[in-house]
């Protein structure tokens, strides 16, 4: 997903309310289905959640299909993908990277230090073996 050239992948908050239902379904959804569900917790119009997913689908956060006469939609990749894609562009966007990265660092749990760690002995040794 992560390229140079492609436009930052921020969400609106109705955008990522649909990409949860997205991603938490073990099938692509039709826009009904989408509608259905997040109708039990606000007051959306069927149209507004047709176009957020044609948005998302023109942002290449979503892939669709044809069922018939209506498109499924499904999530293009894990929410994990496109948060490493944000992370990796707001750190492009701030005016010193590398301090960005510093003070990011400084702000993680132990556990998440541990982890980064990891990764990076992880990458240290295929870079040593390759």
């Amino acid at each position: 997903m992560a390229s140079e050239d492609k436009a930052p992948r921020r969400l609106g908050e109705l955008e990522r309310l649909v990409m949860e239902q997205l991603w938490a379904a073990p099938t692509a959804l039709t826009v009904r289905e989408v509608h259905e569900q997040l109708t039990g917790t606000r007051e959306l119009a069927y149209t507004t959640v047709m176009t957020v997913l044609d948005r998302l689908a023109k942002k290449k956060l979503t892939e669709r299909e044809r069922d018939g006469k209506a498109w499924r939609y499904r999530a293009a990749a894990p929410r994990e993908e496109l948060a490493a894609d944000l992370m990796r562009d707001a750190l492009d966007r701030a005016g010193d990277r590398r301090e960005a990265l510093v003070r990011f660092v400084g702000q993680v749990s132990d556990e998440e230090a541990a982890l980064l760690r990891e990764a990076l002995s992880r990458l240290d040794s295929q870079e040593q073996t390759g």
